[in-house]
């Protein structure tokens, strides 16, 4: 069954991934470490320390130089402070907007919404922006419910087939804890707007507010 994502959460996710156009211009138009256990991370959130060199020159090698795509293949797989030390010497590189929305919107996007139902089967009956809500916290926090700091995580797998809006959106609020106190305010706030998008999700629809992925 394809997946029915929200416009209105769909650009919630990439303002969360890039903040605004002038703003990706200024911060994300070249290689970025986000630190944490991320990789060296380019486009929308398209983190080269979690895919393969040949999921890595599949998506891109129509979009960038084959300089550029040799330099970046070789930080696929590095990830944590590896990758910070490595992203310093590849600030020259330039990802412009269109491509790195291409990406997201052909590649990335269309994997996390199968990682997604994957990890919360009957997520198809939920209302679309609660749909689109799991998708960006899967895009955000991989789809691993091992593990203490992934609790929360296991605990909406029930409550996607129960349809309980209000206990999901709880549940990501709860997932807060990770994070306090740790300047990432970024990550509290986009939990807090993906919290809302589920508590709120049952509502009426325009057409044109809905795309089906997968």
């Amino acid at each position: 069954l394809p997946m029915t994502l929200s416009t209105i959460g769909m650009a919630q996710l990439v303002q969360h991934e890039i903040s605004s156009e002038s703003y990706y211009q200024a911060k994300l138009a070249h290689p970025t470490w986000p630190g944490g256990e991320s990789g060296v991370t380019i486009g929308i959130g398209y983190d080269l320390g979690y895919c393969s060199v040949e999921q890595f020159e599949r998506d891109w090698q129509t979009l960038l130089t084959p300089a550029n795509l040799t330099r970046l293949t070789a930080v696929c797989g590095i990830k944590a402070s590896a990758a910070k030390a490595a992203v310093s010497v590849l600030g020259d590189i330039t990802i412009p907007l269109a491509a790195a929305k291409q990406v997201f919107t052909q590649v990335s996007l269309p994997l996390y919404a199968k990682k997604t139902q994957q990890l919360y089967p009957g997520i198809e009956q939920l209302a679309a922006d609660a749909q689109t809500a799991l998708v960006s916290l899967v895009y955000n926090r991989g789809a691993s419910i091992k593990g203490e700091t992934r609790r929360e995580m296991a605990a909406i797998q029930p409550l996607v087939l129960q349809q309980n809006y209000a206990a999901i959106a709880a549940k990501i609020i709860s997932m807060k804890r990770l994070w306090l106190d740790k300047g990432l305010d970024g990550l509290l706030k986009r939990r807090d707007d993906e919290a809302k998008l589920v508590a709120q999700a049952e509502r009426n629809y325009r057409a044109d507010e809905l795309v089906n992925i997968g």
